[in-house]
């Protein structure tokens, strides 16, 4: 059986589309979970990009010991100088260089000829493996570009010693039949290719990303590019977990599979949604809300009979467990919850914590269960991630109080704390009771960040349920956008829930700011 690498590009590709981005603790707990859920090579970032970037590779570099953590490259030398050096400390590292070799990218945006665009590649690839071994060549927009000069290029590559060359779908404009003859062409008409692992990278505009990336196994490519969850520019990127499952499923038809633990899709997949704020849909495939739920009488009654009437993986084939479920869907805990019953459910979670965090996690559950008749799995994951991923707290929330009616407006005082100074405000007017919250915070902080999302959902279905919310911010000086965040915030009460989202967002804005100052 043939074994296909997944290249997981969550961290770069996935993060950097518009309202995905993760400050370093997120990137770096995102990489320890990919890490566990078995993937071959962990795309950590574009190092030369931004110093944000550099430092979070460099980290993920330093943790990461049982997967290839790869940086992106422009074939120029300070992009690899600067690779090299995040990777310094990874332990299989992995240098991915690209270049443009489409008509069009050629000429409009390299506004190079194809002698020029493959004598770069050449001298790249030569000057990076003198100092990793480990090269992949992609060439951008492969799909749109001329066959026979993709050939050449990667024949070129292959020669100076990439392991590894990447055909791209850029734009998401193959079909599948055709994507997959592509794919047996490279295969049969690049020289050296027996000596490579041949990679693709599908994008999803026409909703195909998956559908061509399965294609080109059928025709045989060796590795798939892919995020979690499909996030990525634009309409996105191949989808990690659909293309796993499809495989595994379908064994019988591909003949091939991965070494993916697919008891660990369905955790990750929660944990990329929470830390970007990027919900899925209810009918996603494979991890949706819906993915397993059957309300139609004719299918209840065929799932009773014989689960496989209608359902051709398992919930717990992705890490779903079924035992002890409440009417929402959720794991059950409750205030008389001990210690063991907890830790119990945190391995049904697949979610492991060291021994301080777990403390936390636990005397977070004891309050919530206080405040709420059940805690199911959603909020245990939400504890988890309070307590495993938040950046340092420059402001935290000491006290809020807020008075308002349809006639009365908006009363009342939020009192913050920054190291040991307290800074307590009456609430100031504004249009409803987060407008009039968000802009006393911002009076406190001494800056105005604008809000550029604020979504507030439920964790369960019940009406006990803590309210989530997400915002995104973004700062901006002199016309210049200094940078957006994240931020989220979970309570009972769905006010306290959105002070702690747009504070969770500040402190991330803070913290990122400030390792900004440091540099200089």
């Amino acid at each position: 059986m043939r074994m296909i690498k997944i290249f997981d590009t969550t961290l770069r590709d996935g993060e950097q589309a518009p309202g995905c981005s993760m400050n370093i603790n997120e990137k770096i707990e995102t990489a320890k979970r990919l890490e566990k859920l078995g993937v071959d090579i962990i795309e950590a970032g574009f190092p030369v990009s931004s110093s944000g970037d550099f430092e979070s590779v460099k980290a993920i570099a330093s943790v990461i010991k049982n997967c290839v953590v790869a940086g992106l490259c422009r074939c120029l030398e300070k992009d690899i100088d600067t690779a090299l050096l995040a990777l310094k400390n990874a332990s299989s590292p992995r240098l991915h260089l690209f270049l443009a070799t489409s008509q069009i990218h050629m000429e409009y945006k390299l506004k190079m000829t194809e002698a020029q665009v493959l004598e770069q590649a050449i001298a790249c690839v030569r000057y990076a493996k003198k100092f990793c071994n480990d090269i992949e060549f992609s060439a951008e927009d492969a799909f749109r570009s001329d066959p026979d000069f993709v050939c050449k290029v990667f024949s070129a590559v292959i020669k100076e010693g990439a392991l590894t060359v990447n055909f791209p779908d850029t734009v998401g404009y193959a079909m599948p039949d055709e994507f997959g003859e592509r794919i047996r062409y490279i295969k049969q008409n690049t020289h050296g290719i027996e000596k490579a692992n041949l990679s693709v990278h599908c994008h999803n505009d026409l909703g195909l990303a998956v559908a061509n990336s399965i294609s080109a196994i059928l025709n045989g490519a060796d590795q798939i590019e892919c995020t979690v969850n499909g996030i990525g520019e634009r309409a996105g990127n191949a989808s990690l977990e659909e293309i796993v499952m499809g495989l595994k499923v379908r064994r019988d038809h591909f003949n091939a599979d991965t070494k993916i633990d697919t008891t660990q899709l369905y955790s990750v997949s929660r944990f990329v949604s929470q830390v970007t704020g990027v919900k899925l849909q209810p009918n996603k495939a494979i991890v949706g809300d819906n993915a397993f739920a059957h309300e139609a009488g004719i299918h209840q009654h065929g799932v009773l009979a014989n689960r496989q009437t209608y359902e051709i993986m398992t919930p717990q084939s992705i890490g779903i467990p079924m035992s002890r479920i409440d009417s929402s869907g959720s794991l059950v805990l409750g205030k008389h919850s001990g210690r063991h019953a907890f830790e119990e459910r945190l391995k049904e979670l697949n979610i492991t914590l060291d021994e301080n965090t777990f403390e936390k996690v636990f005397e977070g559950f004891k309050n919530l269960a206080d405040k709420k008749k059940t805690v199911g799995s959603r909020d245990i994951e939400a504890l988890v991630m309070d307590n495993t991923v938040s950046v340092p707290e420059t402001w935290k929330l000491e006290h809020w109080e807020i008075k308002t009616g349809s006639a009365a407006g908006v009363s009342g005082v939020i009192r913050l704390r920054r190291n040991d100074a307290v800074i307590e405000k009456a609430v100031c007017a504004g249009d409803g009771p987060l407008d009039s919250i968000f802009k006393t915070i911002n009076l406190i902080i001494g800056k105005e960040p604008e809000l550029e999302l604020y979504e507030l959902g439920a964790i369960t279905n019940s009406t006990d349920s803590q309210g989530e919310t997400m915002v995104k911010i973004a700062l901006n000086e002199k016309n210049e956008c200094l940078g957006r965040w994240n931020g989220r915030g979970v309570s009972t009460n769905v006010i306290e829930s959105s002070i702690k989202a747009y504070l969770s967002a500040i402190n991330a804005m803070e913290y990122e700011l400030g390792e900004r100052r440091k540099e200089f």
